[in-house]
């Protein structure tokens, strides 16, 4: 299928007309407001649905709004109703409603190069997991040897904690280096400072899109249902905060400080060609958690690291999603389990994305063995973990013939620590 936006009918391009992923804008001083990504253009929903072209369903308009929570809360119905007419817009022989009104697509057709990308979705509740395998295993064994890697637990339950809201950035958001409690093993008493550590976690976040009830538990095809679409997650991590703090609770202000998400919301209609199924089960799953088909996506991913000052970034991580043990279905039904009400706009983070080989590791804690192996880059300098001024990267995309379902990007730089005078 193509489109009459030329610039969406390049292989290369992350946002075709099969893709059309929910993003929210603003240009020009005017306020934000939502739109879709189509070759280089953000396509303003709130002119189209002024203009009648597009409707969600609802009696009231939608997609002049600064988050996407409304629209969402609609349902299947009304996602499927939009995409299936943003398509008939936009397709090379649809309705030439728009393709012929040179006014209307004057106002409604954005350069991305002029827009400024707005956090999605208004973050009700944020989760991150721990369901990637091989960075189980190998975080594991740096810690605990290979024979006690995995917790009992982790071959039977997708191991979560409930991060902060209030951190979670879009896209291209400064990340302040954090300060915190630090112990060496040596120390007789822990010290206060800078993270010294500073690590990224390649993830996809999945958003939730339709709400459950308290205390009413929901299966994983319900659960699925449930997720409006998917985002690049960096779950910025402070290593050596993290290690003095996180018995017997886990992580808390190592995660606290900052998880950045891409601004484009890849919709699950958009990913349906890339399902494919969880890997085999070492241990068998419980009723509640068994899949009834496929549930995962096939979508490559990558890291690049850019030194402040250097010409060009390098690319230290490259890895599929496909590598989970857990999805995002399984660890929102899990979630649900107990009870707990999930909302419009939750995020799930999917834990570290990371294969078998060196090469796919999904943070620096691994691609470094613990700072033990450090990483050489293009520019000739080593890292063992992130410094002042270094830019990190996350794209990815899921290969269709001929086309791509792009993420974009999702960029952070990570600035000094601010002063701080604790007395």
């Amino acid at each position: 299928m193509k489109s009459w936006v030329e610039s969406a009918n390049q292989s290369d391009s992350h946002f075709p007309i099969q893709n059309l992923p929910y993003g929210v804008f603003s240009v020009d001083g005017h306020a934000p407001r939502c739109g879709v990504a189509l070759g280089e253009f953000v396509i303003d929903l709130s002119e189209l649905e002024e203009a009648g072209l597009v409707s969600a369903g609802g009696s009231e308009h939608v997609f002049n709004q600064p988050a996407l929570n409304e629209f969402m809360a609609l349902g299947k119905p009304a996602w499927d109703q939009v995409r299936d007419r943003l398509v008939a817009l936009f397709k090379a022989d649809g309705d030439p409603a728009l393709k012929e009104n040179a006014a209307l697509r004057d106002k409604a057709m954005v350069l991305q190069s002029r827009a400024t990308m707005h956090l999605p979705f208004h973050v009700a509740e944020y989760t991150d997991f721990y369901a990637g395998r091989q960075h189980a295993f190998n975080v594991g064994t740096m810690f605990r040897g290979p024979e006690n890697a995995l917790p009992p637990n982790w071959l039977h339950i997708p191991i979560g904690y409930n991060g902060r809201a209030s951190t979670v950035v879009v896209s291209g958001t400064d990340i302040a280096r954090p300060l915190g409690q630090k112990k060496a093993p040596t120390d007789e008493m822990p010290r206060f400072g800078a993270c010294e550590r500073l690590d990224i976690e390649l993830e996809m976040g999945a958003v939730v899109g339709l709400p459950s009830e308290m205390g009413r538990p929901i299966s994983v095809q319900e659960a699925d249902g449930m997720i409006f679409g998917y985002v690049l997650l960096n779950d910025w991590s402070a290593r050596d905060i993290q290690a003095w703090e996180y018995q017997p609770l886990g992580p808390f202000q190592a995660k606290a400080f900052a998880t950045s998400i891409s601004p484009w919301v890849v919709t699950k209609a958009a990913l349906e060609p890339f399902r494919t199924s969880t890997p085999p089960r070492e241990k068998e799953l419980l009723p509640y958690l068994r899949e009834p088909g496929p549930m995962l996506y096939n979508i490559e991913l990558e890291v690049l690291m850019q030194p402040e000052g250097a010409d060009k970034p390098t690319r230290i991580a490259k890895t599929n999603y496909n590598n989970m043990y857990y999805s995002a279905a399984q660890q929102l039904a899990h979630h649900a389990v107990s009870g707990c009400k999930m909302s419009t706009g939750d995020l799930l983070g999917s834990g570290t994305v990371s294969g078998p080989e060196k090469t796919e590791y999904g943070s620096l804690l691994e691609l470094t063995w613990g700072g033990k192996e450090p990483l050489e880059l293009e520019t000739g300098e080593t890292r063992r973990f992130i410094e002042d001024g270094d830019t990190l990267t996350l794209t990815g995309w899921a290969q269709g013939d001929g086309y791509r379902i792009g993420f974009g990007e999702c960029v952070g730089t990570i600035k000094p620590s601010p002063d701080f005078d604790p007395r």
